[in-house]
C-alpha cells in the first residue's frame, strides 16, 4: 500500500515515536497514587497532623508533575487536587491545569477540567477570564455532553462580563431540538438572569414555547426560569399573567393523569414539577383577583386529592397552603388551608409540626378565626420536647390572644413560663405583659397577672416588665394599690424570692415605699396579714445587707426606705440609722444616696415630707401593636407575614405599623412632640409661624413627613434639660431612678446624679437656675425647680442674670458674619434670624436670637431638620437664657450630597413670663449648599 491509498510512512513513524516516548516516560516516572488510594490514606490518618502530612506530601508531588508538564497523569492529579480542596486545603495552584484540561479533546479530561474550574475559579481571579473562549467553543460542540459541561460551568462561575459575552449562545441553545441540551441551556439562562438581571430580555422570547413541551425536564426548568423572571421584574410578571390557564392545565393533568412510572414518586406524579408550578401560581396570583379566581378550583383539587401518608404529599400540600394564603382566595379555601396545617400539627414528624407552626404564624393575620380553632393543639405544642417547636408555638400563642381568650391563654402561658428554659423566660414574660396591657378585663386581674409573671420569670425578666408594672401600679385606683402592695409583701415572704427574683423585689419595695401609709394603716378589705413597723424595717435591713441582692435592687430599696420615713408613724430613728450606715458604702452610688438622704433627717428635715411625697400617676409613652388580633411576634428571626393578597398600601399600613409607631414616638420624644394615641397640647401657647416658606402645618404627621425630609438628619442641641414644673415629676427622675420609671436597667440609672453634688448649704444658697452639668437631676435642681426656695427670698440682680452661664457664653459665642438674613421667627419680642455663608465644605448657617421684650426668655431651645440629601451638624449654642436686649448665637454646618435646594424645618421653644411657648416654621431661600 502506498501513499496514494492513504499510507504515510512519515506520519506512522512519528506516531510510533510518540507512543514509544510516552511508554518510556511512564517507565521513568513512577505511577501517581490513584484517587481511591489517596482517600484511604487520608482516612487512615489517626491525627490531624498525620492527615496534613499525607496531604502535603501529595500536594508536593502534584506540583512537581505540573512543573514538568506531564500530560499523561494531569487528569488524575487534578481529581486528587479537587478532593484535597474539598477537605479545606489550598488548591489554587491547580487553576491553570484545569484550563489545560478543558482545552483537551478527550471528554474525560474536559469533565475533570470543568469540574475543577467550577470549584477552584471565581470571578475574583483573572484566570477565570481565560476560560471564556474555551466555553464558547464547547457551546458549539457537536457532542451534547460537552455542550452540557460548558453550560453547567457557565451557570456556576459566570461573571457579568462572561454572561454578556455568551448570553446569545445560551439563548440559541434554548431553542435546540435536543431536550438534554435545551434543559441545560434553560437552567444556565436561569443562573445568568440571577447574576445579570438586565439580560432577561434576551431570553424572554425563548420562554414562550416552554410550557407547551411534553418533556417534564423542560417543563420544570422552564417554570423555574419564568419564576425567576417574575420575581425580578414587575413588567415581566404582568407579561406572564396570561400563562395561568396553561399552568392550571399542566397541574390538572399531573393530578388527574394516570400512573406514569417515569415520574412517579411514592404514588405522586412528579411532585417536583407540582411544587414549582404551585410556587409560580402563588407569585402570579398575588394581588390579582382575576388570576386568583382562575386558580381557586385547581388549588382546591390539589388540597383534597393529594395523599398525605408520605412526605411527598405533605410537601405538595404545604406549597398549596402557601399559595392559597398568599393569593386572593375564597374564604372556604383559606379555612381548608388552615385545617391542613392543623393536621400537620398532629403529625408525628417534628419537622412537619415545625413547618405547620411556622406557616400558621405567617398566616394568622390573614384568617385569625380559622387558626383559633386549632388553639388547643397549638398550646399542646408548648410541651413539645423540641426547642424550636416550643419557640414557634409560644410566638403563635401570643398571636392568638384576644379579649375573649385572654384569661385562658394567660393561664396556659403562665404554666409554660414556670417550666420554660431560661432562654424563653425573657421573651415570654415581655409578651405576656404586652398582651395583658391590651386585653386585661379589669385592673385587679392585670395586677395579679403582672405579679405572676414576675414570680414565674424570676431574674430573667426584662427591664420593660419592671417599668411596665410600676407604671400600672401608679395609675391604678388607691384600693388596688393597697391590694397589690399587700400581695407584693406576701410574695417577699417566700424563701429565695429576694435572691432569685430581683425584678420582683425592685417592684415590691417601690410599691411599699410609695404606698406604705395605705399598706400599713389603710383599710384592709382583703384581710391581709400586715407586718409591724419593726418587721418591715427588719425586712429592709435584710435586703440592704444581703450579698445576693444586686446594686440596682438596693438602690430601689434605699429610696423606698427613705420614703417610708414619711409614711410610718414611728421607727423613724431606725430608718435614719439604716440610711446613715450607707454613707460609707463601697458603692459610690449607694454612698451618695445614703449621704444625701441623711441630710434630710438633719438640717433639712422640714423638707423631707415634701421631697418624698407620692409620685403622680405615670403615663404610658409606648404604643401597643396596632393589629387588633395579635400582640405580634417577638423573635427577630420570625417569618414574614402572609397578608392574603392585600395591596401594597394595605401591607405597608398593617404589617409595618409597629415600626412606624415606634419610630414616630422616638422622633416626637426627641423633639418634644405629643403622643399619637392622644394628641394633647405640649405647651400652653403653641403657634405656627410661616416666614420664607410656602406651606406649613401643625399636625404631627405633617411634621414627621417634613415634606420629604430625612428623620436621620434631625439634629438637636440643648445646654440644659427641661426642668419639670412639679416636685413629683422631679422625684420620678431622682428617687425612683434606674431608668424609665423604675426600669432597673442600670446600676446607677437615673438616680441622683453621681457628679459631685456638694454641700446642701451651698446648694440652697446658690441654686437659682439648675446647672446644665448635672442634667437637672440633683437636689439643687429640685430645690431650684420648686417653690421650696422662693426666688423672692434671694436678691435678684439683673446684672448677674448671665453670670451662671458666663463661661459657657464666652466659650460658645461666635462672630456672626455680615450677609443676607432669613427671618425664621418674630413673635413675643423674640427675633430668630439665619445668616447662611458658603464655604469650601458646604455652608455655615449662623443663628442669632435677640430679645426686644422686657421679659427674660429662659430655656431657649433651637432644633432643626434638613432633607435626606443634606447632612447637618449643630454646634452648642452660646446660652439658653435670653435677657432683654441679649443675643444667643449658634452655628450650623450643612453639607449637600446633591444639587437639591436646601429647606430647613425648625422648632423653637422657650419660656417667657412663666409660659411655655413652642413655634414651628420652615425656612427656604438658602443659597446653593453644594461644595465649591
Amino acid at each position: 500500500m502506498n501513499s496514494e491509498h492513504g499510507f504515510n510512512p512519515a506520519f506512522n513513524m512519528a506516531t510510533i515515536r510518540q507512543a514509544f516516548s510516552e511508554a518510556v516516560e511512564r517507565v521513568r516516572m513512577p505511577t501517581p497514587t490513584r484517587l481511591r488510594d489517596l482517600i484511604r490514606q487520608i482516612r487512615a490518618a489517626r491525627t490531624a497532623a498525620e492527615e496534613r502530612a499525607v496531604v502535603n506530601k501529595e500536594c508536593a508531588y502534584i506540583r512537581t508533575t505540573f512543573r514538568e508538564e506531564d500530560p499523561v497523569w494531569r487528569c488524575r492529579n487534578i481529581a486528587k487536587l479537587l478532593y484535597i480542596h474539598m477537605l479545606g486545603y489550598p488548591a489554587h495552584f491547580g487553576q491553570l491545569e484545569c484550563l489545560k484540561l478543558t482545552a483537551s479533546n478527550r471528554f474525560t479530561d474536559k469533565r475533570i477540567g470543568y469540574l475543577g474550574a467550577m470549584l477552584l475559579l471565581d470571578e475574583r481571579q483573572d484566570v477565570h477570564l481565560l476560560i471564556t473562549n474555551c466555553l464558547k467553543n464547547d457551546l458549539n460542540s457537536s457532542t451534547q455532553f460537552v455542550v452540557g459541561l460548558a453550560l453547567c460551568t457557565l451557570g456556576a462561575i459566570a461573571s457579568p462580563e462572561m454572561a454578556r459575552d455568551l448570553a446569545s449562545e445560551v439563548e440559541r441553545l434554548m431553542k435546540s431540538p435536543n431536550t438534554y441540551i435545551r434543559k441545560k441551556a434553560i437552567l444556565c439562562a436561569f443562573r445568568v438572569i440571577r447574576r445579570v438581571p438586565e439580560l432577561m430580555e434576551i431570553f424572554l422570547p425563548a420562554t414562550r414555547s416552554l410550557l407547551s413541551e411534553k418533556n417534564h425536564g423542560i417543563l420544570i426548568t422552564g417554570v423555574t426560569l419564568i419564576t425567576e423572571m417574575c420575581e425580578n421584574s414587575s413588567d415581566t410578571l404582568m407579561h406572564f399573567k396570561k400563562i395561568v390557564p396553561n399552568l392550571v392545565r399542566i397541574l390538572k393533568n399531573l393530578i388527574l393523569g394516570g400512573y406514569s412510572p417515569e415520574h412517579d414518586v411514592s404514588g405522586v406524579s412528579d411532585p417536583f414539577l407540582q411544587v414549582k408550578i404551585l410556587r409560580l401560581l402563588r407569585i402570579l396570583g398575588h394581588n390579582d383577583s382575576d388570576a386568583s379566581e382562575a386558580m381557586n378550583d385547581i388549588l382546591a383539587q390539589v388540597a383534597t386529592n393529594t395523599e398525605t401518608s408520605k412526605n411527598v404529599g405533605n410537601t405538595i400540600l404545604y406549597e398549596t397552603v402557601l399559595s392559597i394564603m398568599d393569593i386572593r382566595s375564597e374564604g372556604g379555601l383559606r379555612v381548608l388551608a388552615v385545617n391542613i396545617l392543623g393536621r400537620f400539627l398532629l403529625n408525628s414528624d417534628k419537622n412537619i409540626r415545625y413547618v405547620a407552626l411556622n406557616t400558621l404564624l405567617r398566616t394568622v393575620h390573614a384568617d385569625t378565626s380559622a387558626v383559633q380553632r386549632h388553639r388547643t393543639t397549638i398550646l399542646e405544642c408548648l410541651k413539645d420536647p423540641d426547642v424550636s417547636i416550643r419557640r414557634r408555638a409560644m410566638e403563635l400563642s401570643f398571636a392568638l390572644i384576644n379579649a375573649q381568650n385572654i384569661r385562658t391563654m394567660t393561664k396556659e402561658l403562665l404554666l409554660f413560663l414556670e417550666k420554660a428554659d431560661p432562654e424563653f423566660k425573657a421573651q415570654c414574660s415581655s409578651g405576656m405583659i404586652l398582651a395583658a396591657e391590651r386585653y386585661s378585663p379589669n385592673t385587679r386581674w392585670h395586677l395579679d397577672t403582672q405579679l405572676s409573671v414576675l414570680i414565674a420569670a424570676g431574674n430573667y425578666v426584662r427591664d420593660d416588665v419592671v417599668s411596665s408594672t410600676i407604671q400600672l401600679v401608679s395609675s391604678s385606683p388607691a384600693l388596688e394599690q393597697t391590694y397589690i402592695t399587700n400581695r407584693f409583701w406576701e410574695s417577699l415572704q417566700v424563701a429565695n424570692h429576694c435572691e432569685d427574683k430581683q425584678p420582683l423585689l425592685q417592684v415590691a419595695v417601690w410599691a411599699i415605699g410609695e404606698y406604705g401609709d395605705m399598706f400599713m394603716y389603710g383599710p384592709n378589705e382583703d384581710e391581709f396579714e400586715r407586718p409591724t413597723e419593726s418587721e418591715l424595717i427588719a425586712m429592709y435591713h435584710k435586703f440592704l445587707t444581703s450579698a445576693q441582692v444586686s446594686i440596682t435592687s438596693k438602690q430601689y430599696a434605699l429610696v423606698s426606705l427613705a420614703k417610708l420615713s414619711t409614711r410610718l408613724q414611728s421607727c423613724v430613728e431606725e430608718v435614719q440609722a439604716l440610711i446613715t450606715s450607707f454613707g460609707s458604702h463601697l458603692n459610690v452610688d449607694l454612698q451618695q444616696r445614703g449621704l444625701e438622704f441623711s441630710q434630710l433627717f438633719g438640717t433639712f428635715k422640714h423638707l423631707r415630707p415634701a421631697l418624698l411625697e407620692k409620685m403622680p400617676a405615670m403615663q404610658v409613652s409606648r404604643l401597643s401593636s396596632q393589629n387588633g388580633e395579635s400582640s405580634g411576634s417577638y423573635d427577630d428571626n420570625s417569618p414574614d407575614l402572609i397578608e392574603n393578597g392585600l395591596n401594597d398600601e394595605q401591607i405597608a399600613n398593617e404589617s409595618n405599623m409597629n415600626t412606624m409607631s415606634e419610630n414616630t414616638n422616638i422622633l416626637l420624644d426627641l423633639l418634644g412632640g405629643t403622643d399619637l394615641a392622644a394628641t394633647t397640647p405640649v405647651t400652653e401657647v403653641q403657634k405656627n409661624n410661616t416666614l420664607n416658606a410656602n406651606d406649613n402645618t401643625t399636625n404631627n404627621h405633617d411634621f414627621l413627613d417634613l415634606l420629604g425630609l430625612d428623620m436621620s438628619a434631625i439634629a438637636t442641641t440643648t445646654t440644659t434639660n427641661a426642668i419639670s414644673n412639679s416636685l413629683a415629676s422631679n422625684m420620678n427622675n431622682i428617687l425612683v431612678g434606674m431608668g424609665g420609671g423604675g426600669g432597673g436597667g442600670s446600676s446607677t440609672g437615673g438616680g441622683i446624679d453621681s457628679v459631685g453634688l456638694g454641700d446642701l448649704n451651698n446648694i440652697l444658697t446658690n441654686a437659682v437656675v439648675p446647672n446644665a452639668s448635672t442634667n437637672g437631676n440633683d437636689l439643687s435642681s429640685i430645690m431650684a425647680a420648686t417653690n421650696l426656695i422662693s426666688p423672692a427670698a434671694i436678691p435678684l440682680d439683673t446684672s448677674r442674670l448671665n453670670d451662671p452661664l458666663a463661661t459657657t457664653a464666652a466659650s460658645n459665642s461666635i462672630g456672626v458674619p455680615q450677609g443676607p438674613k432669613l427671618t425664621a421667627l418674630n413673635q413675643n419680642g423674640v427675633l430668630v434670624q439665619l445668616v447662611p455663608v458658603r464655604n469650601q465644605d458646604g455652608m455655615q448657617i449662623f443663628m442669632t436670637a435677640t430679645n426686644s421684650s422686657s421679659s427674660i426668655v429662659e430655656r431657649f431651645v433651637f432644633q432643626a431638620a434638613v432633607p435626606r440629601s443634606f447632612t447637618l451638624q449643630m454646634l452648642s449654642p452660646s446660652s439658653s437664657v435670653l435677657p432683654p436686649g441679649g443675643v444667643i448665637t449658634q452655628e450650623m454646618r450643612v453639607v449637600s450630597t446633591s444639587n437639591a435646594a436646601l429647606r430647613m424645618r425648625l422648632r423653637i421653644s422657650y419660656v417667657i413670663d412663666g409660659v411655655n411657648v413652642q413655634e414651628q416654621t420652615e425656612v427656604s431661600g438658602f443659597p446653593d449648599a453644594t461644595s465649591e
